[in-house]
């Protein structure tokens, strides 16, 4: 019974809202709609990941080997763990033994594809065995390429369903901006609890 109180409550106040519209507006159309543009959408980029996404972001100096370059942004790192050439990594995703063995990583250092500068998000497909190196890990280091960064996400769904390559070995990708962060009703910001507590975006 209270349950179809609830209900009756429900529908009177959709039937109240229904009778006082005056005005009704179709939903624009999703074909012609055109995502925000930059003159700039690199600069665009860097600004949103330290600010926005709250995330790090450091260049590949000249001359600069990858490898060094994780080591100046985490220079105290133990563990770290990566699949990528020119990385000194002690586990490797492609061939641990179990997934939760990412779990001890101090640093996992992964390949970004595509940047957004509207919101700083970095699509990263699959290229390892395990991909709960881009979870698991303390730290997360995302390398990519400031060639491939893009205005919107229009542009970045664009270039997944035109690249095969994106899935050429796996069937999953995911969107990460930066650290992971939740918060309860009373304003407590916790960081790290669905995935890395920290994430640095390494621009080469």
């Amino acid at each position: 019974m209270e349950g179809e109180e609830t209900m009756s409550a429900k529908e009177e106040i959709l039937k109240r809202l229904r009778a006082n519209t005056r005005e009704v507006y179709d939903m624009p159309s999703l074909v012609d709609l055109q995502g925000i543009t930059f003159s700039d959408p690199v600069a665009e980029f860097k600004k949103k990941t330290t600010t926005t996404a709250g995330a790090r972001l450091i260049e590949l100096a000249p001359g600069e080997k990858l490898g060094d370059a994780v080591r100046r942004a985490y220079p105290d790192a133990v563990l770290i763990a990566s699949n990528m050439p020119g990385v000194e990594a002690q586990l490797n995703p492609d061939t641990v033994a179990d997934a939760q063995e990412l779990m001890k990583a101090d640093v996992g250092v992964v390949e970004g594809r595509i940047g957004v500068a509207e919101n700083a998000c970095i699509w990263i497909p699959q290229t390892m065995k395990e991909k709960a190196v881009c979870f698991a890990s303390e730290q997360l280091v995302v390398v990519l390429d400031h060639k491939a960064v893009v205005s919107n996400m229009h542009q970045a769904y664009a270039l997944i369903s035109r690249s095969a390559e994106f899935f050429r070995e796996y069937k999953f990708g995911t969107f990460i901006s930066g650290p992971s962060k939740t918060a309860d009703i009373e304003g407590a910001l916790v960081y790290g609890a669905q995935a890395a507590r920290g994430l640095t975006v390494l621009l080469c």
